[in-house]
């Protein structure tokens, strides 16, 4: 099963969608809050290019990962195999 890291912030809206989204789809997540963490917050920067939340991490089975920016449920359906 794959593995779903969001990067968010306290104080995001689409941060709170996304996780309610992931919720209702029995998606198990791990929450970073950036705005509480700076290591977190250099990770994240390192690897999107910039500073918006919510950016999320899908590791595959196979390895791969998807980075997505934003609260993208086309995306985040298409890396994780979700229908509807």
């Amino acid at each position: 099963m794959a593995t779903v890291k969001i990067f968010t912030t306290t104080t995001c809206p689409y941060c709170k969608l996304e996780k309610v989204y992931l919720d209702s789809k029995g998606i198990k997540y791990e929450n970073v809050f950036v705005d509480h963490d700076e290591e977190a917050a250099k990770k994240m920067i390192e690897e999107s290019g910039q500073m918006g939340v919510p950016f999320t991490e899908i590791t595959k089975d196979e390895g791969t990962i998807v980075r997505i920016l934003g609260f993208d449920k086309g995306k985040i359906n298409e890396a994780l195999g979700i229908t509807g």
